[in-house]
């Protein structure tokens, strides 16, 4: 199944069909003011030529139509408003990103009502639920929540998402991992995990200055979430960098830069997919990621090529030592960078490499 490399969150009150277009637009005046040239972003040319491309075609693969923290707090009468239009523009959309959803509020006490009568609204206005449509659930504490999540989406038939934004969500009060308990509760229907790094560096008790994504109170969630999901098919994003790509920010080459190293960092703890919060981020999004795949690509195609040629036998090519683990994390580089659309099918075969890669 294929995963997207980011998901973009929007306020409900702000979508419209033509969302996709829009952010595209706005991601390449970006990419030709602020970084004009591969030097730009230290990526290569083939690099640059790939993330304008990937801007033109498809500029956001996964939106989540946020009624939650992108939202704010409005009037019943203003969030039944938006339910209701943000649901009739999916059923109108045009070029909609291939994955697409809803965040509703958390359902705490307060909040629980709005919650489920936003996601009644708008699954009952929109009719058929789109392939692909989910439904993200935040600030998750226990499996309690999710369970009564299940039972609300059971009628209408979409997936879930589960927001890890609480120290609850990572280690309960008996001292268990508490991930497992979640995806158990959602019976199946869980299709990922989104990190919510600043939600879960305040709960820490981290002051707001040192509230980072690359926080080692984040990472050490992070391997949790790895841990917890190995083997169960479900997928694991990273969250946002909240310094935005925008003149107001005062450096808007910085910002690029930031979010590049910040969605590279992230590829290598072993998390594919990421938040992105403003159009601005997009082509740093993508240059960071093709760039991950595209320049390891020929020296590992050259070693998974000769670990195949040696069968399951251990290789050593280049001063690297192979084994069956090291093959199979060699098969996974290349099923992720084919996904993600940093090189194609026929790259890969030209390499003298001919697997059935895709997911």
């Amino acid at each position: 199944m294929r995963q997207p490399i980011h998901t973009v969150y929007g306020g409900a009150h702000l979508f419209k069909p033509d969302i996709a277009s829009r952010f595209g637009a706005i991601a390449l005046e970006t990419l030709r003011m602020y970084a004009p040239d591969p030097a730009s972003l230290g990526i290569s040319e083939a690099v640059y030529e790939r993330v304008v491309r990937k801007l033109e075609r498809e500029p956001i693969e996964d939106y989540r139509i946020d009624f939650e923290d992108g939202y704010g707090i409005r009037s019943d009468s203003e969030e039944d408003e938006h339910a209701i239009s943000a649901a009739k523009a999916v059923r109108g959309r045009l070029n909609a990103p291939p994955f697409l959803g809803i965040r509703i509020k958390p359902l705490t006490v307060a909040s629980r009502p709005r919650a489920i009568r936003t996601l009644k609204l708008f699954l009952e206005t929109l009719g058929d639920i789109p392939p692909d449509f989910v439904v993200t659930l935040p600030k998750v504490t226990e499996s309690a929540q999710v369970g009564e999540l299940v039972r609300l989406l059971e009628p209408y038939g979409p997936k879930l998402e589960l927001m890890i934004e609480t120290p609850q969500a990572i280690i309960d009060s008996s001292g268990q991992f508490t991930i497992p308990k979640l995806l158990d509760a959602a019976e199946g229907r869980c299709r990922g995990l989104h990190f919510g790094p600043y939600d879960y560096t305040a709960s820490c008790g981290i002051v707001a200055e040192h509230q980072s994504i690359s926080h080692p109170a984040c990472d050490f969630a992070r391997h949790v979430m790895l841990v917890s999901t190995a083997g169960r098919d479900v997928m694991l994003s990273d969250g946002p960098t909240n310094i935005l790509p925008i003149a107001k920010s005062g450096n808007v080459q910085h910002a690029l830069r930031l979010h590049f190293e910040n969605v590279q960092r992230a590829l290598k703890h072993g998390f594919y997919q990421g938040w992105d919060l403003h159009p601005a981020q997009l082509p740093a999004r993508y240059a960071a990621v093709y760039d991950f795949f595209l320049r390891s690509f020929e020296s590992a195609a050259a070693r998974l090529r000769n670990f195949i040629e040696q069968s399951e036998r251990a290789t050593l090519v280049g001063g690297v030592f192979d084994d069956a683990a090291t093959g199979e994390g060699l098969i996974n580089f290349f099923r992720r960078g084919l996904n993600c659309g940093a090189f194609s099918e026929d790259e890969i075969t030209q390499r003298g490499i001919n697997l059935s890669l895709r997911e």
